[in-house]
């Protein structure tokens, strides 16, 4: 269900204007001009004994052969932005903007291989979707990035590389240009990896913690997360036994500069107790929450 709003003057073709900010949201990004200078970093840890219930539910009851933990945190994080909207805003040009859409980015590799290419994949759920829906545009993507066809994305990149090195500085700085006043074509925000609400990567796969990635300062994603390989611990618990947990590891780089630290605990806060109950992931929200004015 989309937002609906006229689009009025000084809005941009991914997003609308905040005009209703407090005035330090509207010099933070004049003296915080870069979006790595304005990041902030953020770790925490879900158990998943719930999520693997779930996720066997969805490959037995649902024949959903591929779904993971990769679907249940992205379907999370889409719920958590149907109520914490200010989440999906973008700085571009020193101003704040509330994104018209979701847009998730992954990187995947061809095969799993050393030698494998890797492409960028990018979905966009409605806000009211559903884990199978979010299951259902990865494998969508995923299936024609690995069928041999080149992406937009794809192309794009390789026309830029052959282009001699001074005039591709150029080439970038022109487009810099004209994404700052929002002049870039909507052809290439749709289908460029540094346009969109979050860009997330899988360190599980790899078999290693998740790192801190820095957020480009290219385009206008604010938000990157990663997650690490399944763990163990020992906790105690509250009637003094020590039990085994199971968890993973999730690490969160942000953009400060869209909205406060307490409204980002709050994101974050909701979206570990979805992850903490990802059954609920099977029926759209009661409610769907947009930005301010």
């Amino acid at each position: 269900m989309a937002e609906n709003r006229k689009r009025r003057f000084g809005d941009r073709k991914d997003g609308r204007l905040l005009r209703s900010l407090d005035p330090l949201y509207r010099v933070s990004s004049y003296i915080m001009v870069n979006r790595n200078g304005a990041s902030n970093f953020f770790v925490d840890n879900v158990d998943i004994d719930e999520i693997e219930r779930y996720i066997r539910h969805k490959r037995r009851d649902e024949g959903l052969a591929g779904f993971g933990i990769m679907h249940v945190l992205v379907a999370a994080y889409v719920r958590a932005l149907s109520q914490r909207p200010a989440v999906n805003r973008f700085i571009s040009g020193q101003k704040i903007y509330a994104r018209n859409n979701i847009e998730i980015n992954l990187t995947v590799k061809l095969e799993m291989t050393k030698e494998s290419s890797e492409t960028v994949i990018k979905i966009r759920p409605e806000r009211e979707a559903t884990a199978t829906d979010i299951y259902n545009l990865f494998q969508k993507e995923i299936e024609f990035a690995r069928s041999g066809s080149d992406s937009s994305m794809d192309n794009t990149a390789r026309i830029l590389s052959h282009i001699p090195g001074l005039f591709l500085k150029f080439a970038v700085w022109f487009l810099k240009l004209l994404d700052y006043f929002g002049l870039l074509p909507k052809k290439l925000t749709d289908l460029s990896p540094f346009h969109g609400s979050m860009f997330i990567t899988s360190m599980g796969s790899l078999g290693i913690p998740p790192i801190f990635h820095h957020l480009y300062d290219f385009g206008n994603v604010p938000v990157f997360l990663s997650f690490g390989p399944k763990q163990r611990k020992l906790e105690i618990q509250p009637d003094g036994q020590i039990a085994e947990k199971r968890f993973i590891s999730y690490t969160a780089v942000t953009d400060e500069r869209i909205c406060d630290g307490f409204y980002y605990s709050t994101a974050f806060k909701t979206l570990k107790s979805i992850m903490r109950n990802p059954f609920q992931l099977d029926e759209r929200p009661k409610e769907v929450f947009y930005d301010v004015d």
